[in-house]
């Protein structure tokens, strides 16, 4: 496995080895303790979810604002292009966003820490998006941040309108967001 941090060192990319031939492949998908070493976190996962978008779907910025969760993403099936968001007050990169393209082809992984919003935009016909995460799902404590927000000024790879849920058309700005300390 080879992990890259990213312009925000607490976000870390992973590519497997993948051992392929004309059977197909395999890789190790999960190893808690290479993904210790990888991110420098001990940090244990309790939930897995798996999402099925259509082209053009944006989800996100997702987090939470007690127990914010953790997330390590990856797509199974097609491609997305995913975005992580600094919202720690204290942080240096505080507003900053990192993003990366995951997909089925490339079997990259993304780990996104606590305290960070999340999001991805699909840009194949479809993908399948699965993720683990540190803390389980509290839909009290769930916030969104605009996708658009020009404050964050996001690249998000992607021609065109993205269709969003009703939900995620009522992000906040950062500037208007609860954030953590």
């Amino acid at each position: 496995m080879q992990a890259t941090r990213l312009a925000i060192p607490d976000v870390v990319l992973i590519e497997p080895k993948v051992f392929g031939d004309a059977r197909g492949f395999f890789y190790e998908s999960f190893n808690q303790r290479a993904f210790n070493e990888a991110t420098g976190t001990d940090y244990q996962f309790v939930q897995d979810n798996h999402s099925r978008s259509s082209q053009g779907v944006l989800r996100g910025l997702h987090y939470q604002i007690q127990q914010a969760q953790g997330k390590l993403v990856r797509v199974v099936q097609g491609a997305v292009f995913d975005v992580a968001v600094d919202i720690r007050k204290s942080s240096p990169t505080f507003g900053q966003w990192v993003g990366a393209e995951l997909s089925a082809d490339n079997h990259r992984q993304l780990w996104v820490p606590p305290g960070f919003a999340h999001g991805f935009v699909v840009l194949s016909d479809t993908a399948e998006f699965l993720y683990k995460t540190t803390d389980y799902y509290a839909p009290q404590h769930e916030r969104c941040i605009a996708w658009n927000d020009p404050a964050l000024a996001i690249d998000w790879q992607f021609a065109g309108e993205p269709r969003l849920s009703a939900k995620d058309a009522q992000g906040l700005s950062l500037a208007q967001a609860e954030v953590f300390a």
